[in-house]
C-alpha cells in the first residue's frame, strides 16, 4: 500500500481580495495565507508518509517578479526531499506567464513535465507511472488529453493535467477535453487542476479536481485543500479523502428577512447565520458576505439608513470572538406589499428593469452597450461578468435584482452595497 497527495492551483502569494481594513483584521495572516496553506500541505505529506505529491498546475499567480516566491517554494521542496518524498509538477496557464517558473532551479526530488509533448515518469519501484504535460503558454486551447500515452501495464497509472474539461462555467476553456477523453486512457487516477472547486467527476476511473488550497475571494468560499489517496494491492484505490488546508475561510451568509419587522429581528437572524458559518469554519478566521433577502417591512429603512450596517459589522466581530469579519453586505430585500416609495421616476426604473429581465434580446442589447466597459476589466473579472450575463443563466435574475437594489440606493443617495 502507498499514499499520495493531489493538489492544484496553489497561486503562491496571490493576495486575498475584497477585504477592507477593519480594526482587528489579521493583516499578516491575510498576506501570508497561501504560504501558510502550502505549509499545511507539506506538513500533511510528511505526517502521512506519502510517496509523492502531485501539483496539477498554477503553482504561481501570473508574472510575479519577486524572487522570494520561488525561494519559498524551493525551500519547501527541500523539506519534502529530506523526508524522501518526490514531487511531480506541471505548469498551468498562470505558471506559463511566470518568469520565475522558467528560471527556477528545482531540487532533485521535483520532476517538471515538458510543454513540448506528454511525458511519462516511472517511479523507481516500477509500480507507478505518471503521465503529464505542461502548458507552453498562457492560453492553451488544444485538447492535450488526447495526446497522453496509453496506460503502462502492471503500474498504477496517473494522468496529471491542467484543464477546464467541458461544461464548467466561470473558467477559461484551457486545454479542453471531455470526460470520455480521460476515461478512454484507462488510467487509474486523473489528477486535474484549473477548476477551483473540489469535485469528483468520475469514480471508475477516479477523476478529481482537487480545487485550490486557499480561497482568495468570496467566489472561492467554503473548504479548500487537497486530496489524499491510498492505493492498495491490485492498484485498488482504498481511500480518496479531501483534506482541508486553508487558513482563512470565506463564507456567504444568506439571511431571509421575510416577516422581520425590527432591526433586532435582523440582527438575530444574521447572528444565527454567522454562528453556523463559524461552526463550519472549524476554528479558522472567517471572512463572510451577508446577503439579506425577502419581503420585509424593514426594506425602506434598510435602504434609507446605513447606521445598521456598522452595527452588523460589530455584531459579526462579537459573535465570531474577533475572528469573523464582514467583507460586504448585500441588500436584495423588497417591501411586503405595494411600495409607495417607488412613485415617479423610481417606479419607471423599476418597471424597466423588470421588463428586460426575461427578454434575451434586451439582455443581448445590454451586453453590446457595456462591451467597451467590460473590455477594460481585469481578465478574471471579465470572465466572471460574461458568465453572469449569459442569457437564460440561472444567476441572471439574481444579478438583475442586485443591480436594481444598488441602483435604487444610489438614486436615493445611499451609496449601494457596502
Amino acid at each position: 500500500m502507498f499514499k499520495f497527495l493531489h493538489s492544484a492551483d496553489i497561486h503562491l502569494d496571490s493576495p486575498l481580495r475584497g477585504i477592507a481594513r477593519y480594526e482587528g483584521m489579521p493583516v499578516d495572516d491575510i498576506r501570508l495565507a497561501t504560504r501558510r496553506a502550502f505549509d499545511n500541505l507539506v506538513r500533511l505529506a510528511i505526517e502521512e508518509r506519502v510517496r509523492f505529491v502531485l501539483l496539477a498546475g498554477d503553482l504561481y499567480d501570473g508574472d510575479w517578479k519577486d524572487s522570494s516566491t520561488g525561494m519559498f517554494f524551493v525551500a519547501r521542496m527541500a523539506r519534502l526531499r529530506e523526508a524522501g518524498i518526490r514531487v511531480f509538477l506541471i505548469a498551468g496557464n498562470h505558471d506559463a506567464a511566470n518568469r520565475i517558473t522558467k528560471s527556477l532551479r528545482l531540487p532533485e526530488n521535483v520532476s517538471f513535465f515538458s510543454a513540448r509533448q506528454p511525458e511519462t515518469r516511472i517511479l523507481p519501484e516500477g509500480d507507478v507511472a505518471i503521465h503529464g504535460q505542461s502548458f507552453s503558454n498562457q492560453s492553451v486551447f488544444d485538447n492535450l488529453a488526447v495526446g497522453y500515452p496509453p496506460k503502462r501495464p502492471g503500474s498504477f497509472n496517473i494522468g496529471l493535467l491542467h484543464t477546464s474539461v467541458s461544461g464548467y462555467e466561470g473558467h477559461e476553456p484551457y486545454a479542453p477535453c471531455t470526460l470520455d477523453d480521460l476515461c478512454l486512457k484507462e488510467y487509474d487516477y486523473w489528477a486535474l487542476g484549473h477548476v477551483h472547486a473540489r469535485q469528483e467527476l468520475c469514480a471508475h476511473p477516479r477523476v478529481m479536481f482537487a480545487g485550490n488550497i486557499q480561497g482568495r475571494n468570496i467566489r472561492e468560499a467554503g473548504p479548500k485543500g487537497c486530496v489524499l489517496v491510498a492505493v492498495g494491492e491490485g492498484n485498488e484505490i482504498l481511500e480518496c479523502d479531501q483534506v482541508d488546508l486553508d487558513v482563512i475561510r470565506w463564507g456567504c451568509a444568506e439571511v431571509d428577512l421575510a416577516g422581520a419587522a425590527t432591526i433586532d429581528d435582523l440582527q438575530e437572524r444574521a447572528s444565527d447565520a454567522i454562528r453556523t458559518l463559524m461552526g463550519e469554519a472549524d476554528g479558522r478566521p472567517l471572512v463572510l458576505r451577508v446577503e439579506f433577502e425577502g419581503a420585509t417591512l424593514l426594506h425602506d429603512r434598510l435602504v434609507e439608513d446605513s447606521a445598521w450596517r456598522d452595527d452588523l459589522r460589530a455584531l459579526a466581530t462579537d459573535v465570531g470572538s474577533e475572528s469573523a469579519w464582514i467583507e460586504k453586505i448585500v441588500l436584495r430585500t423588497f417591501p411586503p406589499g405595494p411600495s409607495t416609495s417607488l412613485a415617479g421616476p423610481l417606479d419607471e426604473v423599476h418597471q424597466y428593469l423588470q421588463s428586460i429581465t426575461g427578454r434575451s434580446n434586451a439582455i443581448a442589447s445590454l451586453e453590446a452597450s457595456v462591451a467597451p466597459l467590460l473590455a477594460k476589466l481585469p481578465e478574471d473579472l471579465k470572465q466572471e461578468v460574461f458568465t453572469w450575463l449569459e442569457a437564460g443563466g440561472e444567476r441572471l435574475p439574481r444579478l438583475m435584482t442586485d443591480a436594481e437594489s444598488l441602483l435604487m440606493e444610489r438614486l436615493r443617495g445611499q451609496g449601494g452595497a457596502q
